[in-house]
């Protein structure tokens, strides 16, 4: 029997996302949902852990250590490259054996129905979301993707809310400390945000009224505790996609919501429920 996980409630989101069954009509307890943002392996296609095994083996580092940071971390240019390109070349090698998760082209059949956006942010690189997606989703569109080569990665927002930008999604910073509005997206060509950080790494000060991303109208979906803190910190709603690895984070205070598949979306959706 597949368990049924509830929906987290969280006292900062004090409204829910209008039901796409039926025509919106602005109220103050619902608002539209803009579109929805996954990240790729172990969310649209089925988990390949054994690869961050390889990888900090190829480079010689703990488990307890960032991979991505690492290499970033690396003092040359030539060591940085070198070390990516380990790091490809596990990933290259396991895409070849990609599964689509249960319940994929579901989903993506019924958000194309319905006309909503979809967007990915992975810390893969570019080749196999690629493959994934000319092997399982030949009819649908993702835009844009957001892949390793943007900085910072996951789990700061910056990938987040470069999606919202480039979706149109903005609205006036109102300066508050520790709200989404202090954060800023990487810029276009994959840079990193500025010097001026704030509370957390990725993050910068705006000025009142200064023009900032708005990820309040999407969701983030995917299986990893980067991900639902990188949409947490966003301010978008956060879905977990759980499995045997990740079930700790069923209860973890950035988790909204728990699947087991990812057509259960699909009602979720439909009648209103997160």
């Amino acid at each position: 029997m597949r368990r049924v996980w509830p929906i987290m409630p969280s006292a900062s989101y004090p409204w829910k996302f209008a039901p796409l069954n039926r025509p919106f009509s602005p109220r103050p307890e619902v608002r539209k949902l803009e579109g929805i943002v996954f990240d790729m392996d172990g969310t649209l296609c089925e988990p390949q852990n054994y690869m961050f095994a390889e990888m900090r083996s190829a480079l010689d580092i703990s488990k307890a250590t960032d991979i991505l940071e690492h290499v970033y971390s690396l003092p040359t240019s030539e060591q940085q490259q070198h070390a990516m390109g380990l790091i490809r070349a596990i990933e290259s090698r396991a895409m070849v054996s990609q599964v689509a998760q249960p319940g994929l082209v579901e989903l993506m059949t019924y958000l194309d129905t319905r006309n909503i956006r979809k967007g990915i942010c992975t810390r893969n690189f570019d080749a196999p979301v690629q493959n994934l997606l000319t092997k399982f989703l030949t009819g649908t569109t993702f835009g844009p993707i957001v892949t390793r080569e943007f900085r910072p990665p996951k789990p700061d927002p910056a990938g987040i809310l470069h999606i919202a930008r480039s979706w149109g999604l903005v609205r006036k910073s109102t300066g508050e400390a520790g709200v989404p509005a202090y954060f800023v997206e990487g810029e276009s060509e994959g840079k990193g945000g500025s010097q001026d950080v704030a509370d957390e790494p990725g993050l910068q000060k705006t000025e009142v009224g200064e023009e900032v991303a708005d990820a309040g109208g999407l969701i983030m979906v995917g299986d990893s505790i980067d991900d639902i803190t990188a949409g947490r910190r966003a301010g978008a709603r956060t879905v977990l996609l759980v499995n045997d690895v990740n079930r700790h984070l069923v209860t973890h205070e950035n988790t909204d919501l728990v699947i087991s598949r990812l057509d259960e979306l699909i009602d979720i959706l439909e009648n209103g429920k997160l």
